[in-house]
């Protein structure tokens, strides 16, 4: 077992979004073969909790920034002189042996991450082979105008940087626990979760037969790509797998 520290973040918990109403987002997300997750009542507002056996995503009936890219982290506390040290200003600091601990801070260009003492929900069985409809789940996708400044701003969090221009330029960054890719404002003004197969032209195809409206992305890429839009808004990017 290694006793190497672990990143300032922690592991990644979920991608947090904010929704009006639970029930139709919980049922969208079903829709395309997610499968719920167990709550706790850490939280007091509705909250649900969706995977795809790669990606989770806690959905949150409340007001507040999103998509938030939220971690665990225990004795989050204690790290409050770590973030200081790396120039990071929270916007969120709760802590304190009364209150559920939890820290919070934006990006160079406004994307919220937040980390908690622990873990809102129990794990599943569901594995990552129990593929959905739109395919593997790839990455988060942000816009960014600086990918040198996202670059600056991530590595130092545990993530490994890497340039590419296929199918379209983004920055990635790779850690143990979640990807993240920053694109070009001009490709998609809002933040993107990014799904890959094969199959993609099939699946596409068979998502519209269950009536999902699509939207045409990346032009060159025809019907091998398409935007899905869920009911909060969140981008779906769905994209046949690189060669």
């Amino acid at each position: 077992m290694s006793g190497a520290p672990l990143p300032l973040l922690g592991v990644f918990h979920e991608l947090s979004i904010a929704v009006r109403d639970v029930r139709a987002s919980v049922d969208f997300y079903e829709r395309l073969g997610f499968t719920q997750a167990t709550t706790t009542d850490t939280f007091t507002h509705p909250y649900g909790v969706l995977t795809d056996g790669r990606l989770v995503i806690g959905l949150h009936q409340r007001a507040g920034p999103t998509p938030v890219l939220t971690f665990v982290r225990a004795g989050v506390a204690g790290t409050l002189p770590a973030y200081a040290d790396a120039g990071i200003e929270l916007t969120v600091c709760r802590t304190g042996d009364e209150v559920f601990n939890e820290v919070g801070f934006a990006d160079p260009f406004g994307h919220a991450v937040a980390v908690l003492e622990a873990r809102t929900y129990s794990p599943t069985d569901r594995r990552q082979t129990q593929t959905g409809l739109c395919g593997d789940f790839a990455e988060v996708s942000l816009p960014a105008g600086d990918f040198a400044a996202a670059q600056t701003f991530w590595e130092p969090l545990g993530f490994v940087a890497a340039e590419e221009e296929v199918p379209y330029p983004r920055l990635s960054l790779t850690s143990n626990h979640l990807d993240i890719t920053f694109h070009r404002p001009q490709l998609h003004l809002q933040p993107m979760l990014v799904f890959r197969g094969p199959d993609m032209a099939a699946r596409i195809a068979r998502l519209r037969e269950l009536g999902f409206e699509l939207g045409a992305a990346l032009a060159t890429s025809h019907d091998r790509a398409a935007f899905l839009e869920s009911p909060d808004g969140t981008t779906l990017l769905l994209l046949a797998a690189e060669d």
